[in-house]
């Protein structure tokens, strides 16, 4: 069976050139958690600590109610097709975060007002790669 991957390395997702806000913006709570919320608390919580794939993935299983055990299994379906990657997250489309991934693949966020983040857009060494935008 084929895996897919959402990963990256060395790269900086900016944020979509199309959102509407000026800093990167914490997502409000609603009566059932977001996909952006699940997202931001777990990158937020743990920089530098999840892969794309892991974060993807625990978001799913979590809106899916898959218990731990059902994990393993559920992964290998789950990339076994493509999936959208951060890119397409609400965090870089709606919410002014870039996210950057590490020579690991391990992801961080940075809101666009800040200095780290316009370092990362301003290194050479660093891939970007826009957000998806929100509108066509």
């Amino acid at each position: 069976m084929k895996t897919h991957s959402t990963n990256y390395f060395n790269t900086l997702i900016e944020a979509a050139t199309d959102t509407k806000v000026v800093k990167g913006t914490i997502p409000p709570s609603k009566r059932h958690k977001t996909i952006a919320e699940r997202q931001y608390e777990l990158i937020a919580a743990a920089p530098y600590q999840y892969t794309s794939d892991d974060i993807i993935f625990q978001v799913y299983a979590e809106r899916r109610d898959l218990t731990p055990d059902e994990y393993p299994e559920a992964r290998t379906v789950f990339f076994s097709r493509g999936q959208a990657c951060l890119r397409a997250s609400p965090l870089t489309k709606t919410y002014g975060y870039g996210i950057h991934s590490n020579s690991e693949g391990k992801v961080a966020l940075y809101g666009m007002e800040t200095a780290i983040y316009r370092k990362f857009v301003a290194d050479d060494n660093t891939t970007k790669v826009k957000a998806m935008k929100s509108t066509r």
